[in-house]
């Protein structure tokens, strides 16, 4: 009987044992996942700082629920996008740079470069993937990569893509976002900008030669007295039920058109401006800026309500600078001023967003982070959150998981290059305005522009604006980093423009000092 009794409490040790074990290595709940990507919103088109010191422009636009996600979460001071947005859009979806995916300019018309490119008096442009991301090999001008809204559905998220898509061009796959991963989409297509933001104009279906702009898949607002905005975030909280509903882990990409063109009044909070004294173009902006920033306490309140803010992870972003060269009221280029230029420019005011993160239980409410963070980061990142491990993809990974800066474990990532590659012509003039590749290594950034072939450096720790070009002072650095630029366009065979008469390829910027 003792030989027995022992036998039976050794075993009952041993199911315990397992049983402890089995629970120590379980895999944690994945959590819901938000991407709130906003269109055009440059660094201070915000009430929230992302510098030392409030500007004028934090003093203009009111963003309260921006405010209470930064209390909340964690601010990134250095975040980075693409200067334009198809490229930031191809870069977020598939972790890769753009040198790297040649996605490298705005995505319409398939198979064909844009008129700005075709007519540009003296560089001829490379044949770059003017029909975006495939999710099938075999597609002509495409990248043909393994989306991440695709291997989140794999792993069991309910996949919601909501407004502007911009994924690929007309008649090809990537033109839906279901083709990419996505079980729901709203409102997404191949233009990167409504014809009208306005249910009373139903948002711009019906007018004659307007259909490519026109933002399907909305009737049911057609009519009525909406902004686009507001429609899209009411669809976005019925989308986001039904993964609710089930227990579901949900994917929310949160793509808003706002705040690009057409500049168009939110008549809900436009008249507060107007009595600030801004005149109506700019009082519009503002208005849009503060719609789309309702848009994103509504969504949070929703959370609250269904009580899944705790198992809800929340990234906010925007895909370029600010808009500056045309359709804004005042001085040209000087809309997001200390940064220089705005959007489609290589300077910091066409580049620089932006960012904030709430990961309840994970950051530190009110962290600042001035870590430079570049858009393929969020690839990464995001499989680190939802807790997806050795991914499968058919494409290198440029991107580099902040997780570790999120919870301040360490700030690994801090020294290592950050690239830019703009073998395109945007279209308006402007300071850094053209086709350019750059680098940024510490405080220090190079720009390589390839109509006249010239070089500048520049320290952004002393020189936030970029007004003291230092590479007549500094040429061993300009060499330097040359280097490193040069270097990693071969790596990662990037395309390169070519003189319009001659027909050669532009130099490297390396090649200067050869």
């Amino acid at each position: 009987m003792n030989k027995i009794l022992i036998a039976f409490i050794l075993s009952l040790c041993f199911l315990s044992c397992k049983e402890k074990n089995q629970t120590t290595i379980s895999k944690p709940t994945p959590p819901n996942i938000i991407v709130f990507l906003v269109d055009d919103m440059g660094w201070q088109d915000t009430s929230v700082p992302f510098w030392t010191q409030k500007t004028k422009w934090n003093e203009i636009y009111e963003t309260p629920n921006m405010e209470k996600l930064a209390e909340e979460g964690m601010k990134f001071t250095q975040a980075y996008a693409t200067s334009v947005c198809s490229p930031t859009r191809i870069s977020f979806i598939t972790g890769m740079n753009a040198a790297r995916h040649r996605v490298t300019n705005w995505t319409l018309k398939k198979d064909k470069l844009q008129p700005m490119e075709v007519n540009h008096p003296t560089l001829s442009f490379p044949a770059w993937n003017v029909n975006g991301i495939s999710a099938i090999p075999g597609i002509p001008k495409t990248i043909y990569a393994t989306p991440l809204p695709q291997i989140l559905q794999d792993h069991g998220y309910y996949t919601i893509h909501t407004g502007k898509a911009h994924f690929g061009a007309i008649d090809t796959p990537g033109e839906n976002p279901t083709n990419l991963g996505f079980n729901v989409n709203i409102a997404g297509h191949a233009a990167g900008a409504p014809e009208s933001y306005l249910g009373t104009e139903n948002f711009g279906n019906g007018k004659e030669g307007k259909k490519i702009w026109a933002v399907p898949g909305l009737e049911k607002y057609h009519g009525k007295d909406i902004f686009l905005t507001e429609a899209l975030t009411q669809e976005a909280i019925i989308a986001m039920d039904t993964a609710i509903d089930k227990k579901q882990p949900f994917f929310l990409y949160m793509a808003h058109y706002a705040i690009h063109t057409p500049i168009m009044g939110d008549k809900r909070f436009m008249q507060k401006y107007i009595n600030k004294g801004i005149d109506s173009t700019e009082a519009k902006y503002a208005s849009m800026i503060e719609g789309m920033d309702k848009s994103l306490g509504d969504i949070m309140q929703h959370l609250s309500k269904k009580k899944v803010t705790d198992n809800t992870i929340i990234l906010f972003m925007s895909d370029n600078g600010g808009l500056s060269a045309v359709a804004r009221s005042g001085e040209k280029h000087q809309h997001n001023s200390p940064l220089k230029s705005g959007k489609g420019s290589a300077y910091e005011g066409g580049i620089r967003v932006p960012m904030l993160v709430k990961w309840p239980s994970k950051n530190k409410p009110q962290a600042v982070n001035a870590t430079p963070i570049i858009i393929e980061d969020f690839f990464p990142t995001i499989l680190d959150m939802a807790y997806i491990k050795n991914a499968k993809t058919v494409q290198s990974i440029d991107g580099k998981s902040f997780v570790n800066q999120l919870t301040n474990k360490n700030t690994s990532n801090e020294n290592r290059p950050l690239f830019w590659h703009y073998p395109n012509e945007w279209g308006p003039e402007g300071p850094g305005i053209g086709a350019s590749s750059t680098v940024r290594l510490g405080d220090w950034k190079l720009i390589y522009f390839y109509e006249d072939q010239h070089l500048e450096l520049y320290n952004l720790k002393e020189d936030i604006s970029e007004n003291k070009d230092l590479s007549k002072i500094h040429p061993e650095k300009v060499k330097e980093l040359a280097q490193v630029l040069s270097n990693y366009l071969m790596q990662v065979d990037a395309q390169i423009p070519q003189n319009k008469i001659t027909g050669e390829p532009i130099k490297l910027p390396i090649d200067f000092f050869h």
